[in-house]
């Protein structure tokens, strides 16, 4: 395989589509660096594994020898991205999206090559527009094509309300590929019409259209969904290295393979199938693949060493292979008449209610310190410390602490 081919194989792998793949061919050969831009509204303070989707094909840029821009939508925060929303998203306030593009910025460095990645900010351009020159821009489309895009169709079709202000949204990331002179945009597959836009808009501004690259929406643990916080079924980057070893553990078979693609480094294509032949034929356990993704993962966000105390504490719990006292401690809070059973369970995170530890407790499926527990009314008082199970591979070592 030529050394072209192996650009264009790890620029693919895990890609729904590239637009157009003959370009970005072209553009490779001629062996400069190209510029390759991703946007992040700063919507939330923290990322998620669905997050670094596109961090880590922003990686394999770099990695390529490619100049990467990471674009915070400081100022298309403050517009709302309408992508997939039946409603109006509220437009967040200017603290509100410094507050968490800071933070942002702090955790892309986990993945990205800080010295290799150019950070922006959309409002560099924007805040020196003024209104006739958002006019000029609104002026480059037109509401019927708008309307083709699917979430408006829908929104319109239900007589839902739809905010001119919307309309912007698509327009304006569109510029952002102008004005930064983008070779490749990257986003998700619900991203290809703003991407589209911005190939659009360069070439209404007399620049080569950029290439677009789409990377799938990642599932979340319930292997259904996509990964969201607002869901639960996310995996925080900066969670604690024991939480990403846990909740990585129990994601499904076949979605493992689908997380393997898209978010290992380690693991290539052609090693990613003998893995699938030999838990096929039942030489490799699937929990043994898992392990190792889990391993992979908590080694990026935490280090080497966090990861393997993680794995070591996984170990000792599921296992029973090992010491517990690997395990992270985590403080409850308890007030001086102490905490029935069930609530401490909630309280730990490992129960969503107390009527779902009740029902766990009559199931026989709490242990404390490796040891089935059935009395709900127990009470734990400041001072108590412990493993706490419920299930399999669902625990966590508290410390009562007195309020």
């Amino acid at each position: 395989m030529s050394e072209l081919e192996q650009a264009l194989a790890t620029i693919a792998r895990g890609a729904d589509e590239i637009i157009k793949r003959e370009d970005l061919a072209e553009r490779l050969k001629s062996g400069r660096p190209l510029r390759i831009k991703a946007g992040f509204d700063p919507t939330a303070p923290d990322l998620h594994l669905g997050h670094t989707v596109l961090l880590n094909k922003m990686r394999q840029f770099q990695d390529l020898g490619h100049q990467v821009i990471f674009l915070i939508g400081d100022f298309t925060g403050m517009i709302g991205d309408p992508t997939g929303k039946n409603v109006t998203r509220k437009p967040l306030s200017r603290e509100d999206v410094l507050a968490n593009a800071e933070t942002y910025a702090e955790q892309v460095y986990k993945v990205l090559d800080r010295e290799k990645t150019e950070l922006r900010f959309n409002s560099e351009w924007f805040g020196q527009m003024s209104a006739a020159d958002m006019i000029r821009l609104a002026a480059q489309h037109t509401v019927a094509r708008m309307l083709e895009r699917d979430d408006f169709t829908k929104r319109y079709a239900a007589q839902q309300p739809i905010a001119i202000h919307e309309f912007l949204y698509p327009l304006v990331q569109g510029y952002d590929s102008v004005a930064l002179k983008a070779d490749v945009e990257l986003g998700g597959t619900d991203q290809k019409f703003n991407l589209l836009m911005g190939r659009a808009l360069q070439e209404h501004h007399g620049q080569p259209p950029q290439i677009v690259l789409t990377m799938p929406l990642l599932e979340g643990l319930d292997g259904v969904n996509k990964m969201s916080k607002s869901l639960g079924n996310y995996i925080g980057i900066n969670e604690p290295a024991i939480d990403i070893v846990t909740k990585t553990m129990k994601i499904g078979d076949e979605l493992m393979w689908r997380w393997f693609e898209l978010l290992s480094f380690d693991v290539s294509l052609d090693e990613l199938a003998r893995m699938k032949q030999d838990i096929a034929s039942g030489a490799l356990n699937p929990r043994d693949a898992k392990l190792r993704l889990a391993h992979e993962l908590t080694t990026r966000f935490h280090g080497a060493a966090a990861a393997e105390q993680a794995i070591a504490g996984w170990h000792a719990v599921v296992r029973g292979e090992g010491d517990t006292s690997l395990l992270p401690q985590a403080d409850v809070l308890v007030s001086a008449e102490g905490m029935r059973l069930a609530a401490l369970l909630t309280a730990a995170g490992l129960t969503a209610s107390n009527s779902e530890a009740n029902r766990k407790l009559k199931e026989r499926a709490v242990r404390i310190d490796a040891e089935v527990v059935e009395d709900a009314q127990r009470v734990f008082s400041a001072g108590f410390e412990g493993v706490l199970q419920v299930g399999k591979r669902n625990f966590a070592r508290v410390r009562l602490v007195l309020a």
